[in-house]
């Protein structure tokens, strides 16, 4: 028997709220963002209560997942714009022209791998990294299981850092 999973959320929303808290380190933004992505993930379908365990139980498993795709996210997002901002300086570039030259040669080798990925590797490397999403995403995007997107993300990052290795 399904739950009434408006009359659920209403109900557990307190408690959904301080574990949501928790889980985004005391931060309310986070917290309420990480809350309305995990309602709207059930409401839609995307998670769904199996019966197995407690509502509650589910619930706070949606919140934890979602608050780690959160911070995941959020810490991809800062270390691109560090590595942008390090690319940009037009002050880093113009104090030492070899360091920007090896940047620049960095950035042409790891391009020239990324075409070399086989395409599957590629696909899900590119939607986890330059997209933020998480391998279940990526999986359901390109209409393949977990564990296949596990895979071909895991291969893709061995084989890159194979072929961007400095040669002997």
């Amino acid at each position: 028997m399904e739950p009434d999973l408006e009359g659920e959320l209403e109900r557990l929303h307190p408690a959904s709220f301080a574990w949501a808290l928790g889980c985004c380190r005391r931060n309310r933004e986070d917290a309420e963002e990480v809350l309305q992505t995990s309602y709207l993930k059930i409401l839609e379908g995307r998670a769904r209560f199996g019966g197995t365990a407690s509502f509650k139980t589910f619930l706070f498993a949606v919140i934890r997942r979602t608050a780690g795709e959160l911070r995941r996210r959020n810490f991809l997002r800062a270390y691109r714009l560090q590595g942008l901002r390090a690319l940009e300086s037009p002050s880093a570039g113009a104090a030492n022209p070899e360091a920007e030259a090896q940047v620049a040669e960095r950035l042409s080798a790891l391009r020239a791998a990324l075409a070399r990925l086989p395409r599957r590797q590629r696909e899900v490397l590119e939607l986890v990294l330059s997209h933020e999403m998480s391998l279940e995403e990526a999986a359901r995007t390109l209409g393949i299981t977990v564990g296949s997107a596990r895979t071909y993300y895991e291969r893709a990052k061995k084989r890159l850092a194979r072929m961007l290795e400095p040669r002997a």
